[in-house]
């Protein structure tokens, strides 16, 4: 049986909702923390990263397995990767980019609901980078 789409809409806000107040409240929205947590100042996010790394096990690996069919309707997909050049390289980027200027595309967004106008420049070097993917994918397909 299909979920109505409000219940989805609903489903997907309070997740996000959950997600954003978690990053706030782990500090992940303020550069400055992630910045002394990659210099080995302050080593809090291992509990993040850890958390991070538990609820993807169990979101992505257990529970497709024990339900079947997701809560909200639909059908669990499987993501094909390939460990490539491509994909090596955009980590290596990420990285870099998430070294320079301590945050990731998540913590940028409710940074800057959070009242941090300056997370516009990272996310305007993360919505650049993604157009210049895009265009390269596209190239390379066509």
């Amino acid at each position: 049986m299909q979920r109505p789409a409000l219940a989805n809409d609903l489903a997907t806000l309070a997740s996000g909702l959950l997600f954003g107040f978690g990053l706030a409240w782990s500090t992940m929205i303020r550069p400055e923390s992630v910045i002394d947590f990659l210099n080995f100042r302050d080593l809090g996010l291992l509990l993040v990263l850890g958390s991070a790394v538990g609820v993807n096990l169990v979101a992505y690996q257990l529970l497709p397995r024990m339900l079947g069919r997701p809560l909200c309707g639909g059908e669990f997909q499987q993501r094909p990767f390939a460990l490539d050049r491509t994909a090596l390289a955009g980590g290596v980027l990420f990285g870099l980019g998430w070294g320079l200027c301590g945050v990731c595309p998540g913590p940028a967004l409710a940074g800057l609901g959070a009242g941090n106008p300056d997370l516009l420049i990272a996310l305007a070097g993360i919505f650049a980078g993604a157009l210049l993917h895009g265009l390269w994918a596209g190239r390379r397909k066509g």
